[in-house]
């Protein structure tokens, strides 16, 4: 059965139950309404006849007895529980308790037709009577003499929700047939209408899949015939345009997604009318921003001041924009273009040169540090081969200079080295043997050897494992690694400070994090660390002999193995360096 007759089916059907569940509702009220009044009615007229037999006897617990004897003769009459209650609250009589069992009642007087009554003459209530447990309509008069108390009858309600469940049985029963016959009369009824539907449908859905030569046959002169020439009409109507609309638009998207730069069409309100993918990739924006202004897209009064430019310039406007917050660099270009039938609009480029002036600033500063790294051990050596060659100096001092020269050459041959194992990582030919590596006990091996470091700085340090777990890594890529960053840790660790090793494992990776108590890193520096030759303490880390290299070769020894190192920090607080190796091997 199609969608749309079920959903006449179940409409109709809806509309059969609404209705006789609104009737049946209304019925049902009636009902009940109308049984309660005559109930009412009822119990007026008896109670007006129990007033009658009571009238003058006093409502005291001296004349329960009496009392009792006569409401129990009155329930006979009435077919109703009769109870007497004076003025303090007090049964003093009660067709369905006991004269003995009165005392054991409670007291009346907060009875809601009690107090009515009181207040006005008569009263009524329906509840669950807490004396009998069944629900009762109690209805209570005032005597005419106040002063003796309140005559209450009340019956059970049972009668009525009997007659009340009847009738609610009734309308179920007949809003079953209803519903039946609703839902036959609007599947016979609605299948003959939704034919031509169907029909228009099975011709939409073969215009969309491409098949623009299909038409309708209409059968009638009614307002689907009109609906069908019209879908003709228009089926004519795009065939004759989709050749050249699709050519027009593989052309755009051709020349649109193969460009590495962002392309921004604007009209002269500021609106954007066009914007490629990697416009959206360089700015970081989601959705569609097509029809908003730029300035509320981008928020960068920089990019509009070039836009503005442009729009009022006969020639392109071409600037760099630097964004202080994120260090990226965009060149921009934007040329005022005209169309016959708008106003001229705005079409800019952009293209990210941060990588770029990132490049050139690492590669300056990477000559630079490498000159004055490799200058200071040569000056050096060339000084003292000079003094030695030139003076007569004693055997002593000639021990001491030569000295000082081997030191130099070791430090030019670790610079050296550094320099070479740096670009093997670099270049990707070093060969790693990955195997499954418990990085815990490589840690405590590199510890032991520099325990002499350890023992003369009087720093504590120690490995801790939180889990069981097997790094997918080379060994001796994995100790270079953490030589590397408990030296530093040892280094820049004042004396009396711990050092910490934390392995553990998180989702698919080992996490380790070596944890010291020294000086720190600045907040300027971190992101920098990682470069080479970049000392964040550079009278200190020379003093120690440190390369400036170590850290950079670290990163690409980590990233060799697919993993990632990240450094968190604070000066004078210490540093906590944490880099990630997986458990299993890279997949594809």
């Amino acid at each position: 059965m199609p969608k749309i007759q079920l959903k006449l089916v179940a409409l109709i059907a809806g509309l059969v139950c609404i209705v006789v569940a609104t009737s049946g509702y209304f019925a049902e009220r009636g009902l009940r309404e109308r049984e309660l009044a005559r109930i009412k009615q009822s119990l007026d007229y008896q109670t007006e006849l129990v007033m009658q037999l009571v009238d003058g006897i006093p409502f005291d617990t001296t004349k329960s007895a009496a009392l009792s004897e006569i409401v129990r003769r009155a329930q006979e009459a009435t077919n109703a529980r009769v109870t007497l209650v004076n003025l303090s609250g007090e049964v003093v009589a009660d067709s369905d308790i006991a004269v003995e069992e009165l005392a054991l009642l409670d007291n009346h007087s907060n009875r809601p037709e009690i107090r009515s009554a009181i207040a006005g003459g008569t009263g009524t209530s329906t509840r669950l009577s807490a004396t009998v447990g069944r629900p009762l309509l109690y209805y209570a008069k005032l005597l005419p003499d106040p002063k003796i108390g309140i005559v209450r009858l009340s019956v059970d309600l049972s009668t009525v929700e009997t007659l009340v469940s009847g009738l609610r049985r009734e309308l179920i029963g007949g809003a079953l047939v209803s519903f039946l016959a609703a839902a036959v009369l609007t599947v016979l009824l609605s299948g003959l209408m939704i034919r031509p539907l169907q029909e228009i449908r099975s011709t939409l859905r073969a215009m969309a899949g491409g098949q623009l030569s299909r038409r309708l046959e209409p059968t009638s002169e009614d307002e689907l015939a009109e609906i069908a020439y019209s879908i003709n009409n228009m089926a004519a109507e795009l065939e004759r345009r989709l050749s050249q609309l699709t050519h027009d638009k593989e052309q755009l998207r051709a020349v649109l997604q193969g460009m590495m730069e962002g392309v921004l069409v604007t009209d002269p309100a500021g609106r954007i009318v066009l914007a490629n993918a990697r416009f959206h990739e360089l700015f970081s924006l989601h959705g569609n921003a097509e029809g908003q202004l730029l300035l509320e897209v981008l928020r960068l009064a920089e990019v509009d001041d070039v836009l503005c430019a442009a729009g009022k310039a006969n020639a392109p406007v071409e600037t760099e924009i630097e964004f202080g917050s994120s260090g990226r660099v965009i060149r921009v270009y934007a040329v005022r273009v005209h169309t016959e039938d708008s106003d001229p609009g705005i079409v800019t480029v952009f293209h990210d040169m941060t990588d770029i002036r990132r490049l050139e600033a690492v590669r300056r500063d990477f000559v630079a540090n490498a000159s004055h790294e490799l200058k200071t051990p040569l000056t050096a050596i060339l000084g003292f081969a000079e003094t030695l060659l030139s003076s007569n100096i004693s055997p002593q001092a000639t021990r001491s200079q030569l000295e000082i020269i081997r030191n130099h050459s070791l430090r030019l041959g670790q610079l050296v080295e550094d320099l070479l194992e740096l670009s093997r990582t670099e270049s990707r030919n070093i060969s790693l043997e990955l195997t499954a590596v418990d990085v815990a006990s490589v840690a405590n091996t590199v510890l032991q050897g520099l325990a002499p470091k350890l023992t003369e700085r009087s720093i504590d340090a120690k490995v801790t494992q939180k889990s069981e777990v097997l790094a997918h890594a080379d060994i001796s890529a994995v100790e270079h690694i953490l030589t590397n960053l408990l030296d530093n840790a040892i280094k820049y660790t004042d004396p009396g400070g711990h050092v910490n090793v934390e392995v553990h494992a998180e989702g698919g990776s080992v996490v380790v994090e070596v944890t010291d108590t020294g000086i720190g890193i600045p907040e300027s520096d971190r992101s920098r660390i990682f470069e080479r030759f970049y000392r964040v303490d550079k009278a200190r880390s020379r003093a120690l002999g440190g390369t400036g290299l170590g850290l950079a070769i670290v990163k690409h020894l980590v990233q060799s193995m697919d993993g990632d190192i990240q450094v968190e920090s604070q000066l004078g607080n210490g540093s906590k360096f944490v880099f990630t190796l997986p458990t299993h091997p890279h997949t594809l």
